[in-house]
């Protein structure tokens, strides 16, 4: 099942903006005569942490459990139990049971 929007239990940090965004432009000109855009959704899934001023880009899906670290440009789909940070956003190490007992984000 998908759905637009996010789950009951995402972290959004609230201190600073993070960047939603569900509507896109075309890049050939012949294409922006109209203004024509285009909209695709984002699905965030539960307990996910989007770090501050970070932007996510039509037709993102992030997986359950994702870490977003601040700042990143999410522009492709991030799958589930991950830690991806960047511009742009690139997996950078999967979430383990090793984090439970740990508070480092990346060795």
């Amino acid at each position: 099942m998908r759905r637009s929007g996010s789950g009951p239990r995402t972290l959004f940090l609230d201190l600073f903006p993070q960047l939603l965004t569900t509507t896109g432009h075309p890049v050939h000109p012949s294409r922006r005569a109209d203004f024509g855009r285009f909209s695709e959704p984002i699905v965030i899934e539960d307990k996910v942490w989007i770090g501050s001023n970070a932007v996510v880009l039509p037709g993102v899906r992030i997986g359950y459990g994702l870490v977003i670290g601040a700042g990143s440009v999410v522009s492709h789909s991030i799958p589930p139990m991950t830690v991806a940070v960047g511009t742009p956003c690139q997996v950078v190490r999967p979430i383990m049971d090793e984090d439970l007992t740990t508070r480092t984000a990346v060795d």
